[in-house]
């Protein structure tokens, strides 16, 4: 490996290193209080170091906004799906799930801290509503599927509030799992089990009646 090379990829390293500090700190004092100093302090690294790679905290938080919900519409994407609507929309509930157990400091970053407002950039539109690389629009284009295929029942045509509700009930399921810690008076039981049936129960409240499966 030459000279060139090798910088590159320490240069990487360390970029990956300070995004990895970063997202801890962010779940774990929120957007306010963090700063670049204390991203530093973190990794032994001095504030400046920080600076070559990220201007400010604010670029420091988009950057992994992009970064970890494009790993999400990765997985969705590499997941082999099914071309039956209501399996599909099963499919995508339990690869959500798999997500959040496999990834949960990603996924408290993504969806259980609070984010500041953003306008969005250029890479954000480009984005936004595209199914190949945004999960919700993925989720949304697949409930929408499920609309058109009159598997939903009849009054049910609002493919924002049906995406939202299903989203919703998985979301409530992960980050109970990952806030609940080691609680010895409840007798819990598997992930995937309570994934499962949540998504079993969510789905017959919303599928034309015959359509269950």
């Amino acid at each position: 490996m030459g000279v060139k090379e090798r910088r590159a990829r320490e240069r990487s390293e360390t970029r990956d290193k300070i995004l990895d500090a970063a997202r801890e700190l962010f779940v774990t004092e929120g957007y306010e209080g963090v700063s670049m100093r204390r991203v530093a302090e973190k990794i032994e690294y001095s504030p400046t170091a920080i600076y070559v790679h990220f201007a400010d905290k604010q670029e420091l938080f988009h950057e992994l906004c992009q970064q970890d919900y494009a790993r999400l519409a990765e997985v969705f994407q590499s997941s082999a799906m099914s071309s039956d609507p209501i399996e599909r929309l099963k499919q995508i509930g339990s690869t959500y799930t798999e997500f959040g157990v496999r990834y949960p400091n990603h996924y408290k970053f993504m969806f259980m801290t609070q984010h500041p407002p953003h306008e969005p950039d250029e890479v954000d539109r480009k984005i936004m509503g595209n199914p190949e690389v945004d999960a919700y629009a993925f989720l949304k284009w697949a409930v929408q599927q499920a609309i058109d295929a009159g598997c939903l029942r009849e009054e049910l045509q609002d493919a924002e509030l049906i995406s939202q509700t299903l989203w919703a009930a998985i979301h409530g399921v992960i980050s109970l799992d990952i806030a609940k810690c080691t609680d010895p008076w409840v007798d819990w039981r598997p992930l995937q089990q309570r994934a499962e049936l949540m998504l079993d129960v969510t789905l017959r409240g919303l599928v034309r009646p015959g359509e269950e499966k």
